[in-house]
This record gives structure tokens, sequence and C-alpha cells, in this order.
């Protein structure tokens, strides 16, 4: 097993920054997801460590190596792709040994031991004699990934490997995928743009932003500790609510004026002006008289909850949806008033950069 390291690495394209000045390390065994929007410059980020893209400034390291001018054949490193790249005119058998075939380093007994135990970790020793186009998405999936395991390699990279699947078949992946992972043990580099991958798969995630890296860390302290408003928004579904509000600092806390609601809370704040954030299950229906008014506009059954997607009821046209995460067992009709309230553990304050502000909280008021 190897480490990676990337060390300021920037990438640009003539006047486009792509990349800039990424610092983050890949431990050693580590399943490590990079996420983030299209065109963040997550694939960009995998494809340097590859060294399938050249880097504009920066160091990478693999292990105690720098890699930044080895050869992507002479870095060690299997890549699976989102579209597998498989060789149609091959059996399942030739496609995973090729790489092995091509370098000229391995007897063929050797390269047919490494094909049958890898067929035989992914279940698939019954299709080494099939050709591609006699796959299932699936097994076509589990082909590529057989290929890069072949390899021996001390990192893998994958890019948006599961992505060509259904939705039912990408769950059983990546199941699939993390068994793997616990099997060999192998410094894996993740990229997906899908957060249900990121939080479920990965030991810690990287969260980029128009080629910045927002926050690195264990998918549960991204969830409840973001750096940011964007990783707030970004990590969680349905997405955090969010409220522009002015705090004045009071003796006994302070005091939240916003277009949707007005309350009083004992926590510390400067006065100032900031972004307020409640994720949609922190919300929860009032007793009595709640924090929040909310008139309902949409109710999306889940299964086990339902969704309210909820209008403030403001005096002007700057009305916002607001989604509160309910039981199913609650289903309001449509233009029903309710009242919404949330522990004061659950709200997260941001600061006009967008960067979290911590607070000191003690214990809950009533509102105003």
């Amino acid at each position: 097993m190897s480490h990676v390291q990337l060390s300021n690495v920037t990438k640009t394209y003539d006047d486009v920054v792509a990349v800039e000045g990424i610092d983050l390390t890949v431990r050693d065994g580590e399943f490590l997801v990079v996420v983030g929007p299209s065109g963040c410059g997550k694939s960009t980020t995998l494809r340097m460590v590859a060294g399938l893209e050249t880097i504009s400034g920066g160091e990478i390291g693999i292990g105690s190596k720098v890699v930044n001018d080895v050869r992507p054949q002479d870095r060690n490193i299997a890549m699976v792709f989102q579209n597998y790249a498989l060789y149609p005119h091959m059996s399942v058998r030739e496609n995973m040994s090729f790489g092995l075939r091509l370098s000229g380093e391995y007897e063929a007994a050797v390269i047919d031991d490494r094909v049958e135990n890898a067929a035989e970790l992914l279940e698939i020793p019954e299709l080494l004699e099939q050709y591609p186009k006699e796959l299932s998405g699936g097994q076509q999936q589990r082909v590529a990934l057989g290929r890069a395991i072949v390899r021996d390699p001390e990192v893998f990279l994958m890019d948006e490997p599961l992505s060509n699947l259904d939705a039912k078949l990408r769950s059983q992946m990546r199941t699939e995928l993390q068994r793997l992972h616990e099997e060999l043990g192998v410094t894996t580099v993740y990229v997906t743009h899908d957060q249900t991958e990121a939080m479920t798969m990965g030991d810690r995630i990287a969260i980029l932003n128009d080629g910045e890296l927002q926050q690195v860390a264990e998918p549960e302290v991204c969830y409840s500790e973001p750096n940011n408003r964007f990783v707030a928004g970004f990590i969680g579904s349905p997405s955090m609510n969010f409220f522009e509000v002015a705090v004045e600092s009071e003796s006994d806390g302070i005091h939240v004026d916003g277009d949707s609601f007005q309350t009083d809370l004992n926590v510390s704040l400067e006065t100032g002006r900031y972004t307020l954030g409640i994720r949609p299950e922190d919300l929860r229906l009032a007793d009595e008289s709640g924090r929040i008014p909310a008139d309902v506009d949409v109710v999306e059954p889940m299964g086990a909850d339902n969704y309210l997607y909820l209008n403030p009821p403001t005096d002007d046209d700057r009305e916002k949806e607001i989604v509160a995460r309910v039981d199913s067992e609650y289903s309001p009709d449509t233009g029903e008033r309710i009242d919404l309230d949330f522990d004061i553990e659950d709200i997260h304050f941001f600061d006009e950069t967008g960067d979290r502000v911590p607070t000191t909280i003690a214990e809950q008021t009533t509102s105003r």
C-alpha cells in the first residue's frame, strides 16, 4: 500500500483555472471519495494523479516517490473508468489479462492465476470465456474492476465507475466495492458527483467546488460540521434550508430577524448579517406556536417519510421554499398553515463570506 500526496497542485488551460492549489493526503489503505458538482475539477485531479493530465504547478507523490515526470504506466496505479473501456473482440479473460500480457513482465501461468483469482473475488469465474456484448452492465463493471485488480497496484483510481448503472445495481455495486476494499486494502481514490456514494463509501470525503478544496473529513463530520455554506448545501438530501437573517447580540443571547421568522436564541454571536441553515430532517412540527410559520405547497411521500415543500407567509414577493422531512403518518393538506420548530444545536450560522461561524450554545429559549 502507498499513500498519495498532492501539494499545491494546480491545473490551468490557457486562462482557465481548472484546479487551484489543492493540498490533499490520501492515507495508506484509505478509501477517499472526491465529490463535487459537474465541472468542479474532480476528474481532472484524478487524471493528474494517474499521469493522464500534466500538472501546471505543485507536486504529486505516490508512496515516497514524486511522480510529476513519471509516465502513467510506471506509476503502479490502476484506473477504472466510467465507460468500462472493454475490448469488444476480446473475451473476459483476455480483457482482464491484456495489461499484464502487454507489459511482458509476467509468465502465462502467473497471468492466468491472477485472472482466475480476481474472477473468484468478483464472483464472475463463469464469465471468463464470454464477450462484453453478452454481459449486463453490472457484469461489465466487474470485468473492468477485475482488469484493475490483476495489476496488483499500489493505488486504485476510480472515475465515476457506477454512473452508467441503474439505481438498484448502483446500490449493489457500492456494497461490492466496499467489500472489495476491505479484502484488498489498497489505497483508493474514488471520484463521483453522487453525494450518496460519497457518504456511504468513503472513509473520508474531499469536497471540491470550482477547482478548490472545500473540506476533507469523515462523512459524518462534513454533514454535521460543514466548513461553509457550499458544503452544507451540497451534502445532505434534501438540501439544507437557508434563511438570510439579521442578528442582534443581546445580554442573554441573540435576536434573529429574517423575512420568514423572528426569534430569540440563547447563543453567543456578534451583531451582523448571517445565513442561518437548518436541515429538513431537523425541522419538526411545533407542539403549539413554533418559530417558523409556513404554508404547505406540496407533500411528497417517500415511504417512511414525507417531504413537505412549504412557503413562508411573507408580506412581499420574496417567498422562499422551505423543505421539512417528517414522519409519513403526517400528511397535511395543500394550503394548510403549519408551525415548525428546531433545536438550537441543529442550526448553523454562516457569515457573509460563506464560512460557518461557531456558536456557543446554552439552553433553548422561547420564541417571540
